[in-house]
């Protein structure tokens, strides 16, 4: 598992419960659910939230990336703040009291990994004889330090779960801007009680990794609820705590389900390292997006390998993109407009990719050369084992004189300088370009086979090759 860029809540495989899917949200698509005229709860001045969640997409200039609000304007919530006056991604909480926004305060802590699934409780109780103790954060079972703004006043009620309130998730109630991206898991309301992370989750006795616990039997209370995603007709269903009805959907559907979860973490595009802030990640960081201009920009993904067989597959969209990997203990592709870095135009040869343009071929590789248009899905071999990268396009694999999983193919073999290094996928898009990424977790590619690897992880539409393995965290754990 050190194969895992991260420093958040990274699940072993063995967890004794299973989150099998999450949902995907998207600002620039203004993807959120919301509740509309629930009735009064058993109590207004005491509840717990608990959600599990994985960002994909921070330093894009939205302010505020909402994980919930409530009320008929959205004064009480969380959210992830970045801006000139709070530039590092800090939790912001707002709760209502009485119809009144009151700022409580946030979490001096920088939450920005984007290969990690966090666990958020917040905790509001207003009869709480102790002012500080009315507002209580915990990431990922570990209380944080709220900086305080100002307290709750005693016994207020807080507007959620009041007669004819609103209640929003992966966006900000009355602000649609504000949503938030990436992929949220078991989310939970339980009304009218105080409860600590240990009713969500636990610590692995082997690891100390925060890990889930199954909640479907938790008591919600009156207007509680517990929503799991497992519904693909209907991705705002309500698992339990239904007598409030389920979740409108906006602009969300099947397709925004996703199997990358706190028990299954699959890698994604880390929009914390790229060369250019003219680039950005989008759909759950499966998909680079560009501006104008004349240069290139190059992102590296979030999880590296040191040994196995692994397989992703991207789809090209518009102008020249290259498609491959990087090696580096602290992988970049260096950035200089006058050289226009690029995969495999790195003179340190820390980098080697497939040129997509009038003249496919190989960077830093062997030469290999075919034909790769806007629309076609390249599929990706990396065997670790034996120092090879492969190429395919559209279900064949290209070149000839060697072989992947029985498929007669051609590869290029990697430098023996990337030994005891670890190997990221990347990509390199020239401005103005787009690139769509499959790791099968989830992706924007249109699947028409639903594909899987051998264990029966990923979503691809071509068949990984025997013994070629999605890039997540339980395939990691036992062949990485």
């Amino acid at each position: 598992m050190d194969a895992l860029l991260s420093t958040g809540a990274l699940p072993v495989q063995n967890t004794g419960y299973d989150i099998d899917y999450s949902l995907k949200f998207e600002t620039d698509n203004t993807e959120y659910l919301m509740a509309e005229g629930r009735s009064q709860g058993a109590s207004q001045q005491t509840w717990t939230w608990s959600c599990w969640l994985k960002r994909t997409e921070v330093d894009n200039g939205i302010v505020a990336q909402y994980i919930f609000s409530a009320g008929s304007d959205g004064k009480t919530g969380i959210y992830f703040r970045d801006d000139a006056s709070y530039p590092d991604d800090r939790i912001f909480i707002y709760v209502d009291e009485g119809n009144s926004l009151k700022w409580i305060g946030q979490v001096n802590q920088s939450f920005r990994d984007t290969s990690a699934w966090y666990h958020i409780v917040l905790v509001v109780d207003s009869t709480d004889s102790t002012a500080a103790d009315r507002t209580k954060i915990y990431v990922n079972g570990v209380q944080q330090t709220i900086t305080f703004n100002a307290t709750l006043n005693q016994n207020v009620s807080t507007r959620v779960g009041d007669g004819g309130g609103k209640f929003s998730i992966g966006g900000k109630v009355a602000n649609t801007g504000y949503g938030f991206n990436g992929y949220m898991a078991e989310c939970v309301l339980v009304d009218g009680s105080a409860l600590t992370p240990t009713s969500f989750g636990e610590f692995d006795s082997a690891t100390g990794i925060w890990k889930p616990k199954d909640v479907s039997n938790l008591s919600l209370g009156t207007t509680g609820f517990y929503m799991n995603f497992d519904d693909s007709s209907n991705v705002g269903a309500v698992k339990t705590g239904t007598s409030q009805g389920n979740f409108d959907k906006y602009n969300l559907s099947a397709a925004d389900q996703a199997t990358d979860t706190p028990t299954n973490n699959f890698c994604t595009m880390n929009m914390l390292n790229r060369t250019d802030g003219n680039s950005k990640t989008q759909e759950g960081g499966t998909k680079l997006t560009t501006d104008g201009g004349s240069d290139w920009c190059s992102m590296v993904a979030n999880m590296g390998v040191t040994k196995g067989k692994w397989y992703w597959e991207t789809e090209r969209g518009t102008n020249d993109v290259v498609q491959g990997i990087v090696a580096s203990e602290d992988a970049w592709i260096p950035h200089n407009s006058a050289a226009k870095y690029y995969l495999g135009n790195v003179a340190e040869q820390s980098s080697m990719g497939f040129y997509s343009n009038a003249n496919p071929n190989m960077r830093n590789g062997n030469g290999m050369s075919f034909d790769f248009d806007a629309g076609d899905i390249l599929m990706i071999g990396l065997d670790m084992d034996n120092s090879k990268l492969y190429f395919g396009v559209n279900g064949t694999w290209q070149g000839s004189g060697d072989s992947i999983g029985g498929n007669t193919a051609g590869a290029s073999t990697i430098w023996s300088s990337f030994d005891d290094q670890f190997v990221l996928p990347a990509v390199s898009v020239y401005q103005g370009g787009n690139m769509k990424i499959n790791f099968g977790g989830y992706t924007c590619i249109s699947i028409s086979s639903g594909a899987s690897d051998g264990d029966g992880y990923g979503t691809f539409e071509h068949a990984p090759p025997s013994g070629y393995y999605a890039l997540c965290s339980k395939n990691l754990e036992e062949y990485g």
